[in-house]
């Protein structure tokens, strides 16, 4: 007996469904794609050159992560035809979720919630990779010790989610928890990790700049702390601040004021320095006592000056004895 075809490609006997070739699904995506642009919806589908669905550190750690907890193993490999074909017409990472469009026999909306961070799992991640990561870029590329790299991808306390904090919903008619399009959005999840690894951030709730901050935070909280008085000196702060100081005007305005002195740039401190300097050099008192030195002088060259000093000279002498007649 001849067996008929019913609707969405099953047999008249409960039989699997008809299987659709990947040249007719890539079809029925892009169809699904132009539909959705055309309603004004900003789409961003998940394209795969090849059969490897991540490359990068962020990428390839997601999904090894998430095919390491047998809740996924046995589910997940369902999802890779899927996101390999480009059915995932569109995938959206926000804070807390990811909403996608998946071509099958229908187009699904799938939405997938993920617990944030707890606070303190994030301050331990934070603390562990204190002074570890030279700098965002390195971050995000990827280029981290192994230590580092092992930090962030525990398995149980770093970045990536466990089932327990995940919850999916797909508006296909499949029973089961996690269908073939939730598995291809987990995927393709690492596939947009390897262009935007932030998102993995975003996802979770927290800012990746912050594990940089802590380590800038740190650096200056070190050299504060040096002395009793907690004061930088002026090599500590052009390292910290990026600027040039005068040693000599830093240290001669802490000694005179008795406080923290101001940060300023280097010709500012330098004139400072040279005004200090000119005031020293000249006191008050040298303009008063070279003005009487020179008025004496002056008063002693004039006739009237001379003349009273004959009479005091002669007024002095005693006077000349003149010899008796006779005698």
């Amino acid at each position: 007996m001849a067996r008929r075809r019913y609707g969405y490609g099953y047999d008249g006997y409960g039989g699997w469904p008809r299987y659709v070739p990947v040249a007719e699904r890539r079809q029925k995506a892009k169809r699904k794609l132009e539909s959705l642009r055309k309603k004004g919806v900003d789409v961003q589908p998940v394209e795969i050159e090849g059969r490897k669905i991540a490359r990068t550190f962020w990428g390839e750690s997601w999904c090894e992560h998430l095919e390491s907890f047998s809740d996924f193993e046995n589910r997940l490999p369902r999802g890779r035809s899927y996101v390999r074909n480009g059915s995932v017409c569109h995938l959206a990472i926000a804070k807390g979720g990811v909403e996608a469009k998946v071509s099958g026999s229908e187009l699904y909306s799938v939405k997938v919630t993920i617990k944030p961070l707890a606070k303190n799992k994030w301050g331990t991640i934070k603390r562990r990779c204190s002074g570890r990561i030279g700098s965002l870029l390195e971050l995000l590329q990827g280029r981290l010790s192994d230590e580092v790299m092992g930090v962030v991808t525990d398995r149980t306390e770093g970045l990536f989610p466990l089932p327990g904090e995940m919850a999916f919903r797909c508006s296909c008619p499949d029973w089961a928890v996690m269908c073939k399009h939730v598995a291809a959005v987990l995927y393709g999840v690492g596939a947009r990790l390897d262009a935007k690894p932030e998102l993995l951030f975003t996802l979770r709730g927290v800012d990746h700049e912050e594990l940089i901050q802590t380590d800038a935070e740190q650096a200056v909280t070190a050299a504060t702390s040096r002395g009793k008085s907690k004061r930088l000196a002026a090599g500590e702060l052009s390292d910290v601040f990026g600027i040039d100081l005068d040693a000599d005007s830093s240290s001669d305005e802490t000694a005179a004021e008795g406080s923290t002195a101001e940060l300023a740039p280097a010709g500012a401190a330098r004139a400072k320095t040279a005004k200090k300097r000119a005031k020293k050099a000249t006191p008050r008192a040298t303009k008063k006592s070279t003005t009487k030195k020179s008025g004496k002088k002056a008063a002693k060259k004039t006739p009237a000056v001379r003349g009273k000093a004959k009479k005091k000279a002669a007024a002095k002498r005693p006077a000349k004895r003149t010899p008796r007649k006779g005698k």
